[in-house]
């Protein structure tokens, strides 16, 4: 039976895609994620928030394969992935767009979306360019600047086409590390918009992003990390309306008692 079969959903339910239980991370002696257990279900679109430093990027890196965690598991379809590098992953379906955006700046646009697509073959087969269609639609920018280098493009651009880079490697679930490091607001709503949009298409997306305000109203469900653990969780909107939450998060201070 495949890992497939084995994951059928009851009915009601949807098939849990990423199940990350009890991780533990760690740079060196330095313990970065202790005891994190996280779960995306198939169309959702999952947040994760918490202070700089609070080891949320530590989670995704570990969870996608950048880094091997120390203990732990982390289930991908139903299959164990805890040990798989990064490429395998993504051959898998779990797709990360990393913080900082890691974009090939002296590669033209195009190079970069065709690298995306590297694990089905680049650009040669008639599915690969259905999906740099649908992509350049989803960012026009991007289409107008297929043949510029990609570094020359500002950081709201760069942000789009490191996005459109996961999605041509047509993730099952994409990860979206820090989506609004370095960028104007007007440029995050747009962002959050296309992110929105495409969740409601049926794209699962794990969102980790220290702008809380902003994940919180289109994330179904959020997790908060702090210390290098899951602090709370629970449905995005009434984390959105948790005191602590707010004042922590959101820079709303609790009602005076």
């Amino acid at each position: 039976m495949s890992a497939t079969e084995t994951l059928a959903p009851a009915p009601g339910a949807a098939e849990i895609l990423l199940d990350i239980k009890s991780m533990e991370l760690r740079y060196g002696a330095a313990v970065a994620v202790r005891d994190v257990s996280l779960t995306v279900r198939r169309g959702e679109l999952v947040a994760i928030i918490g202070n700089n430093g609070a080891g949320k990027s530590s989670t995704m890196k570990g969870a996608t394969g950048l880094v091997m965690p120390s203990g732990g598991q982390v289930m991908f379809r139903g299959a164990d992935t805890t040990r798989l590098p990064a490429y395998a992953k993504v051959a898998r379906g779990l797709v990360m767009v990393p913080e900082g955006r890691m974009i090939f700046p002296d590669q033209s646009v195009e190079d970069n979306l065709t690298l995306g697509a590297y694990v089905h073959g680049g650009l040669k087969g008639a599915r690969a360019k259905q999906t740099l269609e649908k992509v350049l639609a989803l960012f026009p920018r991007l289409k107008e600047r297929l043949a510029q280098q990609a570094g020359s493009m500002s950081g709201g651009e760069q942000q789009m086409l490191a996005i459109a880079r996961g999605l041509m490697a047509e993730p099952e679930l994409l990860v979206i590390d820090e989506l609004s490091l370095g960028l104007a607001p007007k440029i995050v709503d747009q962002l959050m918009r296309v992110l929105s949009d495409l969740n409601k298409a049926g794209l699962t997306i794990l969102l980790v992003e220290q702008l809380a305000s902003y994940a919180l109203a289109i994330a179904d469900h959020a997790y908060v990390i702090a210390n290098g653990r899951v602090a709370r969780q629970g449905p995005s909107a009434a984390l959105a309306r948790d005191p602590e939450v707010m004042e922590a998060f959101l820079g709303k201070k609790k009602p005076a008692a």
